[in-house]
């Protein structure tokens, strides 16, 4: 492999040593001066909170830009140090967007993610942590128009 390619063929291992965080139950709403009429309302909006940031800086110290553009499926498994509630939805989104922004993969839409077997949540307090095993799907569904016009470079031998 070089400059980051990977063969369609390819297993990817990846681990990320620290407990896991969700985007969802991390988010801060700030406010926005619009003109809207010509009057200046506040208009709110939602931002990661810096707990998430910097989880997203810390993890992506663990990850390799690989530039995978296939279909697969992504097998996460969260290690997580307490026994609290957890929604195995909300660390999906963020460590598939955590992905995108590192480029692990070039895109998270379900063309590019086809599933997510195999994924669970697990207790380990002495070792809270992310193991994700990507790997070849077929896919199911199709590249949106918008994505095809991106020309990604084809890895698939």
């Amino acid at each position: 492999m070089k400059n980051g390619t990977h063969k369609y063929n390819d297993r990817v291992e990846i681990c990320i040593p620290m407990q896991p965080i969700t985007k969802k139950n991390s988010q801060e709403i700030r406010y926005r001066t619009i003109v809207k009429n010509g009057k200046y309302k506040k208009a709110p909006y939602i931002v990661p909170s810096q707990q998430f940031t910097q989880y997203q800086k810390d993890a992506s110290f663990f990850l390799k830009s690989l530039h995978i553009d296939y279909p697969m499926n992504i097998e996460a498994h969260y290690y997580m140090k307490t026994q609290g509630v957890v929604d195995l939805s909300n660390l999906h989104e963020a460590i598939h967007d955590i992905m995108v922004k590192t480029g692990v993969i070039v895109d998270d839409e379900a063309y590019f993610i086809v599933s997510t077997d195999g994924s669970r949540v697990h207790y380990d307090k002495d070792n809270p942590r992310t193991e994700l095993i990507i790997t070849p799907a077929e896919p199911t569904f199709p590249m949106r128009k918008g994505l095809k016009e991106k020309n990604f470079k084809k890895t698939i031998v």
